[in-house]
């Protein structure tokens, strides 16, 4: 079984570089893997499976062609993303996991997935927020305004959301060791995103933390003097060989 898995894509119409690496990674591992799990924040901003701007067909139609030849495709629920739901899905005959954790085994491992913001208990008022924007009665509320109006809601929400995080330490927006140990204590690897710092965690009891990286724009002054243009993001595969982490560039 060969598993791939991806996180904090953050796709928008505004970056279309961004875009672009995503059909190009279906592309690479288009019939070369059996299941793709996106693992939260794949799209920048989600306002309603009623969406149906241009920009996203490209995406919908490549992703048709990638799960017609033989690739199930999965998707959990990010703090940016989670009023996506299965309507969006089945355009392409994908399928939404409903759960904040999954497990799955593959080459001997129990993994445990999750998008990562619950992980992240020290930061008292995002989950403070997450828990009220998340009850379902917000929820509906949300997504039964105009969709002009929710473009609006999503830009001052992302506008709030910066600048809250310029006054947080790093250390309160990384995840809490013991919410880690709680999770690890049934499983073999936690594997999640968020917090877009890249690694493999290998704890002394054997157990591994890994986190999946976010995907990033070629910087305009690396570029010019290295000569190099492109962007890149840490993905992992899941199969017989065990978990590893691989840079993506695009």
């Amino acid at each position: 079984m060969q598993q791939l898995f991806i996180a904090d894509l953050h796709l928008s119409p505004d970056h279309p570089r961004l875009v672009r690496g995503f059909l190009d990674l279906l592309i690479q591992y288009e019939s070369a893997i059996d299941q793709l799990y996106i693992v939260g924040d794949w799209f920048e901003a989600w306002l309603g499976d009623d969406d149906h701007s241009a920009w996203l067909d490209g995406i919908v139609k490549a992703l048709q062609q990638f799960v017609a030849h033989g690739t199930q495709v999965f998707f959990m629920h990010g703090n940016r993303d989670f009023t996506l739901g299965q309507q969006f899905m089945q355009r392409f005959d994908g399928q939404l996991i409903r759960t904040e954790r999954l497990t799955i085994k593959n080459a001997g491992l129990t993994v445990v997935l999750e998008h990562g913001d619950a992980l992240c208990t020290d930061d008292i008022s995002y989950q403070r927020f997450k828990k009220i924007i998340r009850n379902p009665l917000v929820m509906t509320t949300l997504l039964h305004l105009p969709l002009t109006l929710r473009r609006k809601v999503a830009q001052q929400a992302r506008q709030k959301s910066k600048a809250s995080h310029q006054h947080k330490s790093a250390y309160i927006m990384d995840v809490n060791e013991q919410a880690v140990a709680t999770v690890l204590n049934q499983h073999d690897v936690l594997l999640h995103g968020h917090t877009h710092r890249p690694a493999i965690h290998e704890y002394s009891n054997g157990k591994k933390r890994v986190v999946l990286g976010d995907w990033r724009e070629p910087e305009s002054t690396a570029s010019l003097t290295t000569g190099l243009s492109y962007g890149s993001a840490m993905i992992a595969l899941l199969n017989e060989h065990g978990l590893q982490l691989l840079e993506w560039k695009f």
